[in-house]
């Protein structure tokens, strides 16, 4: 495929905003991916001019599908910020129309660019689809976790590359004959997520239409590494009533772990914010998460296609719904818990039993020289009981660098007590 992805580097880096007569050409996700996730885009950092290659190729994939431009210039919706040298200091929005005099806060201005395009129905209410385009660059930020000697480049295959071509195969799927067209359709590539949600909470802050004829929005983060499990964590479900139903409905072979919170560490969380039912699908932590390694040879495209599929008869079957009803989740208002220390694990985010299931162990970290595994399910740190993410958080909360606990897992069919040194 080689040969065919440098083609269409050739054809979509070059793109400018100015309308031009498109030739549709069927592009699969595995092209999309190819050409997210491929060197010559150096991971795709907020503020580069690799993320703007990247915005242009999907500008010009939207259009090529033919849809409207729906930014503040043309496909393209620019935003500047600061990016704070405190990790624990939140980014913040710079307007134009501020003076800056300081060097050191003009050297930390970055412009970001989201990118979107409109399906019109000429329906009374639209659906918001989204998936973040930006990664890590060459890995030197704080949210990197990569411990080379040299900068790599993290090219994101699944994170978010794949989400970005799961939402360019739904809006080439939406505008087919046979397609729902009960409501109207509004694409986003958003960028800064990375950072911190930044380019959905600018839409949401400065949106391009009626906010308030928007019936609910779909978020795509990660959904390229569907397991043998066939596991798909969906979050959002208690923001609308109707959602739950809609999960069940359908033949899938998928096996659905539903999260009622509308809040996550991702850009739905935005729009739940802002009073907007939201459903965000997630197929799962690896050990290649925000690592170099998150390549396109690792992504399940079959399994792309399943979700895909799934995510459209989700679509199709509130179609025929009005407007939906937001609800707040229970857990609207709980906060991580701070702590002072790790267990160096990738959590089982699709762990649906009790306890938190070990997904990855990262090397010379408590988890690993206590001789933890991958698949050790824990249940006991310390005097706390484990039972979920939230009570492994909670726990994790409670102890000091230097600090020496009991850690019960269980494996296979044993219990087993270890010590853990933090």
């Amino acid at each position: 495929m080689r040969p065919l992805i440098t083609l269409f580097l050739g054809l979509f880096l070059t793109f400018s905003c100015h309308p031009t007569k498109v030739t549709p050409v069927a592009t699969s996700m595995y092209e999309d991916v190819a050409v997210l996730a491929h060197d010559s885009l150096k991971g795709r950092e907020v503020g580069t001019e690799y993320e703007k290659k990247a915005a242009a190729y999907i500008a010009k994939r939207f259009q090529q599908l033919s849809l409207t431009p729906k930014g503040t210039n043309g496909f393209y919706q620019d935003f500047t910020f600061k990016r704070s040298r405190n990790p624990h200091d939140k980014a913040e929005y710079f307007s134009g129309n501020q003076e800056t005099t300081d060097a050191n806060d003009k050297k930390d201005l970055v412009t970001g660019r989201n990118v979107m395009a409109f399906l019109d129905n000429n329906a009374n209410h639209t659906v918001i689809i989204g998936a973040h385009f930006d990664h890590l660059g060459m890995g030197g930020g704080l949210n990197s976790l990569y411990r080379g000697d040299q900068p790599a480049i993290h090219n994101g295959a699944d994170d978010n590359a794949s989400g970005v071509a799961m939402m360019l195969f739904l809006a080439q799927e939406l505008q087919k004959k046979t397609a729902p067209k009960n409501n109207n359709y509004l694409f986003i590539a958003f960028t800064g997520e990375e950072e911190g949600l930044l380019g959905s909470n600018y839409f949401v802050k400065n949106p391009t239409i009626d906010l308030k004829q928007v019936t609910y929005m779909i978020n795509m983060d990660m959904v390229g590494r569907l397991n043998e499990e066939k596991k798909l964590a969906v979050h959002g479900v208690g923001t609308a009533p109707n959602f739950s139903e809609v999960l069940q409905e359908g033949k899938s072979p998928l096996y659905i772990v539903k999260k009622e919170s509308g809040i996550g560490p991702s850009d739905h969380t935005s729009f739940y914010l802002a009073d907007i039912p939201v459903l965000h699908f997630f197929t799962g932590q690896h050990e290649d998460y925000h690592r170099p390694s998150d390549e396109i040879d690792k992504v399940n495209f079959e399994g792309m296609n399943i979700v895909s599929n799934y995510i459209y008869n989700i679509i199709t079957n509130l179609d025929s719904k009005e407007k939906l009803v937001f609800q707040k989740t229970k857990n609207q208002s709980e906060k991580a818990p701070d702590f002072k220390v790790t267990l160096g694990v990738v959590p089982d985010y699709l762990y649906d039993k009790k306890g938190m299931r070990i997904d990855g162990v990262s090397e010379e970290k408590p988890a690993q020289k206590a001789g933890l595994k991958k698949g050790d399910v824990v249940k006991k740190m310390g005097d706390y009981k484990i039972t979920d993410m939230m009570s492994y958080m909670e726990s994790l909360s409670k102890f000091e660098k230097g600090q020496t606990i009991i850690v019960t897992i269980e494996r296979g069919d044993e219990i087993k007590e270890v010590k853990v040194t933090f």
